[in-house]
């Protein structure tokens, strides 16, 4: 992004008399507000929309199909719907901070986008604290939502509210345990730094670097589902005894805001999942050489495709566990932070300390080994699906009515 600042202020003759910090903030912002409108919002509808078509198949159903071919358009349809409702503000609620929060939820959730990586140079802001800004910024998440449930003087959104701030504030201890664990081999705060520590190929991932790398990976992601408030851990919102939780006494579009923010937050949980063990927006050299030969903008290109499919193959993940797995009691949720993961994340960042001493260079046979395994344990899941999907079809022509 300084690159590019750099060029316009050479080829622009209204920003050269301009201060430097200053032509990179208008830079940033200027693309900022590109990738709120062509990215953030488009995926956070698009992603809607699957979201509610997998969980209907999940369910033996069809899903949104009125809208548009296959119900594609159904979220654009329910942002206009939500746009043209009343909104309404409870004459018991502090009018100030009930209009505030689902604003303040939604920025802390987007200011983190501006530190991801979509490829070697499409970064609105490469920090060399990347990975601790995002850890800061999200954090407004947890003020936007407990102000919520206060101001809406309502006692289940107050409980929701406080449920929420108390999984969010424990859930970051495990994330930034098995975040230390990266920051140890790659010696780098900076994301990009960290993409660039990990090679091209599935073996030279952080994942499959040592078992403590490999653990560290699902702890990050189990805490990143709690403070996503991701089922199984969706107890600030748990319809079935909040109503919906610190959003009860929203209405019209602000209501729509909090739910914008989580599925927005898909892709911020997986592009960092991706980003820290999955080897980033890396392609392999003879692909960049082929494509440099071909075009400059190519190189580019299979950089976010590559990190684009890997990113939506978590969200699937994430969408799957949702509509697969129940919702835990508050006691088994803090119960798992604290007796687990967080004793877990202590554990993993020390070994990885001890692996780092005793093995400089890594140990390709575990690299391998580990690699190896995990590509026996997907091709075992996936055999256990094509088997059930034939039984059931077998079944039903044996039997139509079951």
């Amino acid at each position: 992004m300084q690159q590019l600042a750099d060029k316009l202020i050479q080829h622009c003759a209204l920003l050269q008399g301009l201060p430097h910090e200053l032509t990179y903030l208008l830079v940033e912002i200027v693309f900022g507000s590109l990738m709120l409108m062509l990215f953030v919002a488009p995926f956070a509808g698009i992603i809607s929309w699957v979201e509610r078509r997998v969980a209907a198949r999940m369910m033996d159903r069809i899903g949104p199909n009125r809208v548009g071919p296959q119900g594609f358009l159904q979220w654009l349809a329910d942002g206009v719907k939500s746009l043209l409702k009343e909104d309404i503000v409870p004459s018991s609620a502090d009018s100030f901070l009930f209009r505030l929060a689902p604003y303040l939820v939604f920025a802390g959730m987007f200011m983190a986008f501006v530190s991801i990586p979509f490829t070697s140079r499409v970064i609105i802001a490469d920090l060399n604290v990347g990975i601790f800004y995002i850890i800061a910024v999200t954090s407004l998440v947890v003020i936007g939502i407990l102000m919520s449930g206060w101001a809406s003087n309502n006692k289940f959104s107050l409980l929701g509210g406080m449920r929420s701030a108390a999984q969010i504030i424990s859930y970051e201890i495990p994330a930034g345990l098995a975040i230390l664990v990266v920051v140890l081999m790659s010696g780098s705060l900076s994301l990009q730094e960290i993409i660039k520590a990990q090679g091209a190929h599935p073996w030279n991932w952080f994942i499959f670097d040592n078992p403590f790398s490999f653990c560290s990976f699902f702890i990050l992601f189990i805490s990143s589902l709690a403070e996503g408030n991701r089922t199984p851990f969706d107890i600030p919102e748990a319809e079935s005894e909040l109503v919906s939780g610190y959003s009860t006494e929203y209405s019209g579009m602000r209501f729509v805001f909090f739910y914008f923010e989580e599925w927005a937050n898909l892709y911020l949980i997986a592009a960092v999942g991706v980003t820290l063990f999955f080897g980033g927006w890396q392609i392999p050299p003879s692909v960049r050489e082929w494509a440099v030969g071909v075009h400059f903008v190519l190189p580019h290109i299979l950089e976010f495709a590559t990190f684009f499919i890997k990113a939506m193959s978590l969200v699937f993940v994430i969408i799957w566990i949702r509509w697969t797995l129940p919702r835990l009691r508050v006691d088994q949720l803090m119960a798992m932070c604290w007796q687990y993961l967080i004793p877990l994340g202590f554990v993993m960042v020390l070994g990885t300390a001890t692996w780092i001493v005793l093995f400089p260079q890594g140990v390709p046979l575990v690299r391998y080994v580990l690699f190896s395994g995990t590509l026996g344990l997907f091709g075992y899941f996936f055999y256990r699906v094509v088997f059930h999907l034939r039984y059931t079809k077998a079944e039903l022509q044996f039997n139509p009515f079951v």
